[in-house]
């Protein structure tokens, strides 16, 4: 089944200009057209832009994302190629991961610390206690929010 390019839009949540714009840039080489030049979405061309998505959200730039397309057309000649990628970006999103991760220690580490300043209302007490007297679950917060400065 073939889809217009409005009916792609609605199906994936991206602008038609989005999609014009992938096509344009050979991000999407299973794309068909009809006589005319309108394009047509199958199956093949949705999961090409499923995975553009998926690869753009973890970080990866259009044109390494071009490449692997092209890595793809070339064949099993670049298979070794294509699955070095993915190995790279999972270690790439790992990483954003534990970036995430400790940001989010630190934030949950503020919250505590103005939770207990707006219960006393002032900051005074709570900037200038001592580590040991914070509580043990706010002390590894603390500990893996500030990890990187020690």
């Amino acid at each position: 089944m073939e889809i217009s390019i409005g009916e792609a839009s609605k199906l994936t949540k991206l602008s038609i200009s989005k999609l014009r714009y992938y096509d344009d840039n050979g991000l999407i080489p299973s794309l068909k057209r009809t006589s005319s030049g309108l394009r047509k979405f199958d199956d093949n061309s949705l999961e090409a832009l499923n995975l553009i998505e998926c690869l753009k959200n973890s970080g990866m730039k259009l044109k390494e994302i071009k490449q692997f397309m092209k890595w793809c057309s070339e064949g099993d000649s670049t298979l070794e190629k294509r699955l070095k990628m993915f190995y790279e970006q999972e270690k790439n999103i790992l990483a954003q991961i534990e970036d995430l991760q400790n940001s989010l220690n630190l934030i949950k580490f503020k919250q505590w610390y103005y939770e207990t300043a707006v219960k006393d209302n002032t900051d005074k007490l709570v900037k200038n206690m001592k580590y040991e007297d914070m509580p043990k679950d706010i002390q590894k917060l603390y500990d893996k929010s500030h990890k990187s400065r020690k």
